[in-house]
């Protein structure tokens, strides 16, 4: 079994049990034994694993930042972005179609593949197996965690602050919604009426065009 070897080495973990690598790495488009429940299993793992590393490493930090911190080391983009580093898209078996559509490099694709390689090292050893695998993978992440500000989106940090000053909650309201249905265009105006000031813009959903708007009104507050 070549393929997974040098997979292996950058993951950092040998499998004494060489079927979980296999269906750890094969995509349900490859054939009927596929990596689906073991992807659920290892993101109950990986979200256990965060959590205690976060608590121990941050003794100070409050519940609501410790969980931002989570989510910004869990969430998909994070997780393919590690896939990518272990060059986890190489090792995945999958079918013709997911090949030649680029799956191989599909950020959700390698994430849901990171999460069942860790569900497979669970049940191929144990937890403090993949604790290792997870600071070996993770390891300047979690040494280098952003400012908790940082992670809260704009719309809530919007909130936060009119509501520390007694201010009324902003209002978004929704301008233009132009092109093709998987191409929509949605433009919408924040307003803070006890500031009057206001923002504009534009994105592919409400919600994000609203948290543009809201960035676009903390700049000018905090400016």
């Amino acid at each position: 079994m070549d393929r997974p070897t040098g997979f292996e080495s950058r993951l950092g973990y040998r499998f004494k049990d060489r079927a979980l690598l296999e269906a750890a790495l094969t995509h349900r488009s490859a054939g009927s034994v596929h990596n689906e429940r073991l992807e659920f299993l290892g993101d109950a793992v990986l979200g256990l694993i965060v959590a205690t590393e976060l608590y121990r490493r941050l003794p100070d930090a409050s519940e609501g930042e410790l969980s931002r911190f989570r989510a910004s080391l869990v969430n998909g983009t994070m997780l393919g972005s590690v896939a990518l580093e272990l060059q986890l898209g190489d090792a995945i078996a999958m079918g013709s179609g997911e090949l030649k559509s680029g799956g191989y490099r599909r950020s959700s694709i390698l994430a849901d593949a990171f999460e069942a390689v860790l569900g497979a090292v669970y049940l191929d050893s144990d937890l403090n197996a993949c604790r290792e695998v997870v600071r070996h993978c993770f390891g300047r992440r979690l040494e280098t965690l952003p400012d908790p500000v940082s992670l809260i989106d704009p719309k809530t940090r919007l909130q936060e602050w009119l509501q520390s000053r007694q201010l009324r909650l902003p209002e978004y309201r929704l301008l233009s919604e132009r092109g093709e249905p998987h191409e929509r265009v949605f433009r919408v105006e924040c307003r803070v009426l006890d500031l009057s000031i206001e923002a504009e813009a534009e994105a592919s959903s409400r919600r994000k065009a609203q948290q543009a708007a809201a960035s676009r009104i903390l700049e000018q507050i905090e400016s």
